[in-house]
């Protein structure tokens, strides 16, 4: 087994459905620039692993031939949100187990407007198993979109558990913009205040619609290279892949009547105990963190799944600042899901990018001080969930 480094990151500014280039398009324009921040040349890329979930099979073909056709494997993938992780993960254990030297991974989506909903709906549901303890827990809102019902009814159980105020939900979008405000690629960057994010549209439970991330189209990609290749080659690989481990559900997500469970918290919560103990060290270790922020609920719970905080403990977490910058950890410095925007795709590997960034210190007005290592949070209802661990290279 070798350390695997990220050599190249490549993003394009997300935008919103109806405003972006058609899919291969934007995929082309991620990959170019991760290869041009690898500075390598696309005949060295050996296998090329592509994450998206709306779209025909073998997009990832269409989109990489427009950089070139050269035989290589190219698998793609789709496993909902966590989608651009998993092909991020798949990438890493190639070149890990050595079965090559220089791999790509690349996310895309090009989204509707709305709030998701299933595409095939003339056949059984894959979230049967979670839409249906959802329906025994807290029942359907017809009204509400079933992700909002889902992430909602987790932030319920938080606050029947522990006592979470609405405000500190509320907090975590007021935080989002304040960090985006700093990214050129992020969507919506102007300030709120908790009370516009309470005002705004109620979605479902704490849930408001300045609480949600909205669907966006764009691309994200990321080269992933041995060692040994990057000396070959003289790159400036300067960050590497500590650990990671990629969970699905367990029994617990749908034996009880937690809502938190039937979200994730248990996927997140194991996949990080593994990336803790392959890397031999713990939450305090870590500077800077990019987590699925799709609904300010799992943002909350993930602070706990993660180890940032005690259990129970995010609303203290988050009055007391240490989610933000100045704290225990800045968490989305890219301004997150809710104010990038979803487009599910390219989010895994977009918080690539953005921690890549982090450690190499070329995080601009971004930058955490002194990061030296970076988690990465990425899920996916149905389940998958995909933890990262970066550390800069000694």
């Amino acid at each position: 087994m070798t350390n695997v480094r990220v050599a190249g990151v490549g993003m394009i500014p997300f935008t919103k459905p109806g405003q972006s280039e058609d899919w291969d398009v934007m995929a082309e324009k991620a990959i170019r620039l991760a290869l041009a921040d690898a500075g390598i040349d696309y005949s060295l890329i050996q296998q090329a692993y592509a994450g998206y979930v709306y779209g025909d099979s073998t997009a990832g073909q269409s989109a990489l031939y427009r950089v070139g056709i050269t035989g290589i494997p190219i698998v793609n993938v789709n496993n909902n949100c966590s989608t651009g992780s998993t092909a991020l993960y798949l990438a890493r254990q190639m070149v890990e187990m050595g079965a090559a030297d220089c791999v790509l991974a690349v996310g895309f989506e090009q989204m509707v407007p709305g709030a998701l909903g299933m595409i095939f709906n003339d056949r059984k549901r894959t979230l049967d198993l979670a839409l249906n303890r959802q329906e025994e827990i807290q029942g359907i809102d017809e009204q509400a979109p079933f992700a909002a019902q889902q992430f909602g009814g987790g932030g319920l159980d938080h606050q029947a558990r522990y006592g979470t105020s609405d405000e500190a939900f509320a907090m975590i979008s007021v935080k989002a913009r304040k960090h985006a405000a700093n990214n050129p690629l992020a969507l919506f960057r102007d300030p709120l205040t908790v009370e516009e994010v309470l005002a705004s549209k109620h979605l479902y439970g704490p849930i408001t619609r300045f609480q949600a991330c909205p669907p966006t189209c764009g691309a994200a990609a990321a080269v992933l290279v041995s060692p040994a290749f990057a000396a070959k080659h003289n790159l400036d690989a300067g960050v590497e892949i500590v650990a990671q481990a990629m969970t699905t559900d367990f029994a617990s997500s749908f034996d009880g009547a937690s809502m938190m469970q039937v979200i994730g918290y248990d996927m997140s919560k194991d996949a990080a105990r593994q990336v803790y103990e392959s890397a031999g060290i713990g939450p305090s270790d870590v500077d800077v963190v990019e987590l699925h922020d799709c609904f300010t609920p799992n943002e909350l719970i993930t602070y706990e799944a993660l180890g940032l905080c005690a259990e129970g403990g995010a609303e203290r977490y988050i009055r007391d600042g240490g989610n933000t910058y100045g704290g225990t950890h800045v968490t989305n410095p890219s301004g997150g899901l809710l104010s990038k925007g979803h487009p599910l795709g390219a989010t895994g590997l977009a918080q690539c990018y953005e921690l890549t960034h982090q450690l190499r210190g070329t995080a601009d007005k971004r930058q955490v001080e002194g990061a030296r290592h970076a988690l990465q949070h990425n899920l996916g209802l149905g389940g998958a969930c995909v933890v990262t661990l970066y550390g800069k290279v000694a």
